[in-house]
């Protein structure tokens, strides 16, 4: 039987084989893309993975804090782990020391590096061969001895450098410890000192688990249509069998032969088009960096469960398309109205819904429940959708055919009336893609229009910051010295420096919170040259400015800060806390000022404004990212699979136009007829379902984020309308089809 119904599925002509060509290319699509989705998942693991040995020195503390020492037989590491920044990517260091022969190695390297020398990741070695010495290289002494493993790097882009010196130098930098292992974990607990935590993969699962079901949806769509492509011919064809003997279980067979064979070909394909895929997919910085190749690979079940499932899914698919066949022989010749669809159809999009809203006010506490609570609701909302489309279109037919009289019209929504489910069908890929588009846009746009200040003003982002990482904290700088002002002056770009000073007497301290930080103290002479951090009293030699000031995303150019009633001269013998100075926005100033800072107080960190918003920015990006390939993939998806099914309508439906063109129906009237049977379901869904995305999105970020939604901007609505123009077009573009196949050889063949 099986052999029987492969002959008969390539033997029906050039139709059977678009067809079959057809559901194949869904299936690939389908499958490459849910391999791409399922490897992009297994490479945030392991790019997390490599980057756990940054975690070394917060595991040393914790195990020396618990009175873990490790064992006798392994000789100490002392380790001083810190970062930096580089024209807004962050940079790791290790500062290492090895105190014997079994002194631990961390990953990438054969040996710790030797007092004098040290290691770089290619990506940094890079940047120190093309980059001036005085804006990079000068913050690591030494000279570059090699270069660390892919063992050692969560993606290709990373900045990572691993510094030999001598014991007594990696003791005297605060935080250092000694460690007799590398860490394989993140810490329980971490203060500012685990810089290997990586992507959260719950969050990244969620987002891209979201995205994956955005894009099969209109796959399935795409398959489930082209499946149908034809289906009255092949349902007479059936039913003739079971005139001649033919059980039902062997039509039900016949039927799904086709699809598996196009399905397993379209399997096959799509394995392919994963593998061509994987070195573009590597390039998307979903985590904000890219992966390496290597890394979006599969495990065995994963891979097996899409071979072995996509095949059994089309099948069922088929079998669920062309049902209607075993019911009776003579199923086909004598067809009746189907059942109306019922209200009952609009439960799953209610149930969607209410549990994205149910969430608002009780978001699960873990990040587990989390994924589980927002994927279910946008799953379920789409595939409310999907269910819910036949009845509204049915309820809007009906409607319309109450308040119109033309003969086009009316004969559209009856048809509409009759059988909604057909009329959906055409537009089922386009809604879901509209839905997917509105939530996606809706809530990237919110999230940057609420982090979008992490790139900081104007002025503050012309601006280098010298702090310790808890700046807070006790860590001070004795005195800057003349000879450094002198050279930071010096460089080209530069144009103002202010040192803030600690306030030992807690002048201008708020005396209702004694828990309140007092203000740094700045010279007024030093505030004049940096006019984005405002300015003092008229009269006033010093200034109370609060430290959270100079860390600011935002310009303080018109803030007055109160005098300060302390002598000029003795506020510049103060400790400093901060150093802070402006430049003319220029990388190599900036970049210059910081490795000038870095190398004069080592135990500090350069930032500049934007380096505080890095890592949220580049979260942002990879979203945006995702959001573009669900843009770019699923509204093409939508279209083939709209033209298909208003070409398969016609198809199906030649012989009755054929009979109405013979008894004198313009051939004006039959396309208008074809025209509004899609134009109106289309139109009156995509409103729905972008109205469903703006509450969906509006809901998800109330609940995750406490956002409320920001309104999408005029590209949105711009490419929306030219999405449903498209849409319109593609339908318009199959009317001229109407002339061919309505002929009266049409009405003699039928």
């Amino acid at each position: 039987m099986i052999h029987f119904a492969l002959r008969l599925a390539v033997s029906g002509g050039k139709e059977a084989l678009v067809r079959l060509v057809m559901i194949a290319a869904a299936v690939a699509i389908g499958v490459g893309l849910l391999l791409s989705t399922l490897a992009g998942l297994n490479a945030v693991d392991r790019a997390n993975e490599r980057q756990l040995w940054m975690n070394t020195g917060a595991q040393g503390r914790i195990d020396a804090a618990q009175g873990r020492t490790g064992t006798d037989r392994v000789d100490p590491l002392w380790w001083h782990g810190h970062g930096d920044f580089y024209q807004g990517k962050t940079v790791f260091e290790a500062e290492v020391a090895a105190t014997g022969p079994s002194s631990p190695v961390p990953p990438g390297l054969s040996a710790v590096p030797a007092p004098g020398e040290y290691y770089a990741s290619p990506a940094l070695a890079a940047l120190l061969r093309d980059v001036p010495a005085v804006q990079l290289a000068d913050r690591f002494p030494g000279r570059l001895a090699g270069i660390l493993g892919d063992e050692a790097l969560p993606s290709p882009d990373s900045l990572s450098v691993v510094v030999g010196r001598t014991v007594d130098e990696v003791k005297a930098a605060p935080g250092a410890v000694a460690v007799t292992a590398i860490a394989t974990g993140v810490p329980s607990d971490c203060e500012n000192d685990c810089f290997g935590q990586g992507v959260r993969g719950d969050a990244m699962t969620l987002i891209l688990s979201v995205v994956a079901g955005a894009l099969i949806f209109p796959v399935l769509i795409f398959i489930g249509t082209a499946t149908r492509l034809s289906a009255a011919t092949r349902e007479q064809r059936f039913a003739a069998m079971r005139l001649v003997g033919a059980t039902p279980r062997q039509v039900s067979v016949i039927s799904a032969v086709e699809s598996t064979a196009a399905s397993m070909l379209g399997t096959v394909v799509g394995f392919g088009l994963y593998v061509a895929l994987r070195p573009l997919v590597a390039t998307v910085p979903f985590t904000g960096d890219r992966f390496f190749a290597a890394d979006l690979s599969l495990d065995a079940l994963q891979a097996v469960g899409v071979a072995l499932g996509v095949p059994v899914a089309a099948a069922l698919a088929a079998r669920f398309a062309l049902r209607r066949v075993t019911i009776s022989p003579l199923g086909v010749s004598r067809r009746v109205t189907p059942r109306p669809p019922s209200a009952r159809r609009l439960v799953p999009l209610l149930l969607g819904l209410a549990e994205l809203g149910y969430f608002v006010g009780n978001r699960p506490p873990t990040t587990n429940g989390q994924t589980a609570a927002y994927l279910t609701g946008f799953l379920l909302v789409m595939l409310g959708l999907v269910v819910a489309g036949p009845w509204l279109t049915m309820a809007a037919a009906r409607a319309v055919a109450r308040r119109t009289s033309r003969p086009a019209t009316l004969i559209a929504v009856r048809r509409l009336a009759d059988d909604p489910k057909a009329g959906f069908r055409s537009v089922a890929g386009l809604v879901l893609a509209l839905f997917v588009t509105t939530a996606t846009v809706c809530i990237i746009g919110t999230i940057d229009e609420n982090r979008g200040a992490l790139s900081g003003d104007p002025g503050t982002r012309k601006a280098v910051v010298h702090t310790s990482g808890d700046y807070l904290g006790p860590l001070v700088i004795d005195s800057v010295s003349d000879s450094l002002l002198a050279r930071a002056r010096a460089v080209p770009g530069f144009e103002g420096i202010a040192l803030a000073h600690v306030n030992p007497a807690g002048i201008g301290a708020d005396p209702a919170d004694p828990r309140a930080f007092a203000p740094a103290l700045v010279l007024c002479s030093e505030l004049a040259g940096i006019p984005v951090m405002g300015h003092c009293a008229p009269g006033a030699s010093v200034a109370a400015v609060p430290m959270w000031r100079f860390v600011s995303l935002r310009e303080s150019v018109d803030e007055e800060w109160p005098a300060a009633p302390v002598p000029a001269a003795e506020v510049a013998g103060l400790p400093v806390k901060m150093i802070y100075a402006t430049t003319d926005g220029s990388s190599s100033a900036m970049e210059q000022l910081r490795t000038l800072f870095t190398q004069a107080y080592p135990t500090f960190a350069s930032r500049m404004v934007e380096d505080w918003g890095t890592t949220a920015q580049r979260e942002l990006a990879g979203w945006r990212q995702l959001a573009d390939v669900v843009l770019l993939t699923t509204l093409p998806i939508a279209g083939c699979s709209l033209a298909v099914s208003v070409v398969a309508g016609l198809s199906d439906r030649r012989r009755p136009f054929a009979m109405l063109r013979l008894t004198g129906a313009p051939l004006g009237l039959l396309r208008r007829v074809v025209g509004l049977e899609s134009a109106l379901p289309l139109l009156l869904v995509s409103a729905l379902s972008i109205g469903t995305g703006f509450a969906a999105s509006a809901m998800f970020l109330k609940s995750q984020m406490h956002y409320d939604l920001v309104s999408p901007g005029v590209l949105y609505y711009a490419l929306t309308g030219l999405g449903l123009a498209a849409s319109l077009g593609i339908i318009a573009s199959t009317l001229p089809l109407l002339r061919r196949i309505t002929g009266p050889e049409a009405a003699r063949n039928g």
